[in-house]
């Protein structure tokens, strides 16, 4: 009988112990994912509102590379280009409101576009957070080999265009786009005739120019700068303030007698505008570390941007300023985009 017992309470503890282990192994997996859970939710979304290479992306990923390595934050990068940024817009719109969904885009997605398409798909006021400056360049107005070397600043370009209409036409990465708007004014201001030849985005756009296709060209000058150096293009003006560090010896359009023309593109990220203040604030806080590494500064310069970060009220008030710059001036051309 005493053997009996001893054989049940072993029997018992084997049970016991083989519950326990599943138990334990249960309580290490839900732990797990539990884990694995925090992680998910703690990994950012970035959206873009350009393609892979662009110049959006290459601040995106440069961004979302620095805030891993200096605060360990996983993130992933998700591409929306298309429709002037309204697809990424729609993006960040439908995504959760956490403070996990960033939109890396055009400043002009809220200081131009409400001023330029009747029929945007969002509020700039109400569904875009502003968040942090991130980078800004200067545009450039290059021709190709179908102007002759003899022209070589804006007034005599604008003389040959007027003199050889069949080839008085300038491209740009697209209708609305700022190398566009800034085209259209620098060519009203000479009442010059032209043709504006619309691309989808910056790479079509410097082919036809180094084709021969098109005449003209405004595009960010960091696009510029490889071909300028082969000689394949000539850059006429810059559109800043002050000549800029990749191309000094290129004078700025205020040099050549037109004061207000000063166009920069910049860039910034915004969050959903249904985010609480605490989430905007330290994703602000986060963006104007990363911004601020030396490293990400070098890459962006190498590439014709400087890296800019700011508060989300000095973001915001960037915004009304162009606002009220873009406005009158889009009316004066009468530039609307259906």
């Amino acid at each position: 009988m005493k053997h009996a017992i001893h054989r049940l309470d072993v029997l018992q503890r084997r049970r016991f112990l083989r519950g326990g282990a599943g138990g334990l192994v249960s309580l290490a997996a839900l732990a797990f994912d539990r884990r694995a859970e925090a992680a998910r939710s703690d990994q950012l979304q970035l959206l873009c509102s350009g393609p892979a290479g662009s110049i959006p992306d290459l601040i995106t990923r440069s961004v979302g590379q620095q805030l891993w390595v200096s605060r360990g934050q996983r993130s992933v990068v998700d591409n929306r280009p298309g429709a002037a940024g309204q697809l990424s817009v729609a993006a960040l719109k439908a995504a959760p409101a956490d403070g996990n969904t960033w939109l890396l885009a055009q400043g002009a997605i809220a200081a131009v576009y409400p001023y330029l398409y009747p029929k945007l798909a969002y509020d700039a006021a109400t569904d875009l957070a502003p968040v942090s400056l991130a980078g800004e360049m200067t545009l450039a107005l290059a021709v190709g080999p179908a102007v002759p070397a003899a022209v070589v600043d804006v007034r005599e370009l604008s003389l040959w265009l007027r003199s050889h209409p069949a080839l008085a036409n300038i491209g740009s990465p697209g209708t609305g786009t700022l190398p566009h708007l800034l085209a259209a004014m620098l060519l009203r201001a000479d009442s010059t005739p032209w043709q504006h030849i619309p691309y989808s985005g910056g790479p079509p756009a410097l082919a036809a120019l180094l084709g021969g296709q098109i005449a003209a060209l405004v595009l960010p000058e960091g696009l510029l700068s490889p071909h300028r150096t082969s000689g394949r293009l000539r850059v006429l003006a810059t559109s800043g303030a002050q000549r800029t560090a990749l191309m000094p010896d290129v004078p700025t359009l205020v040099e050549q007698g037109h004061a207000d023309l000063v166009v920069r593109e910049w860039f910034g990220f915004f969050m959903s505008g249904r985010c609480s203040t605490e989430s905007v604030e330290a994703g602000s806080k986060a963006l104007r570390e990363a911004l601020a590494q030396p490293q990400l500064v070098t890459q962006f310069a190498d590439s014709g941007m400087v890296a800019t970060s700011s508060t989300p009220a000095a973001m915001a008030a960037r915004i009304a300023v162009e606002q009220r710059y873009w406005a009158p001036v889009l009316r004066e051309l009468g530039v609307r985009v259906d």
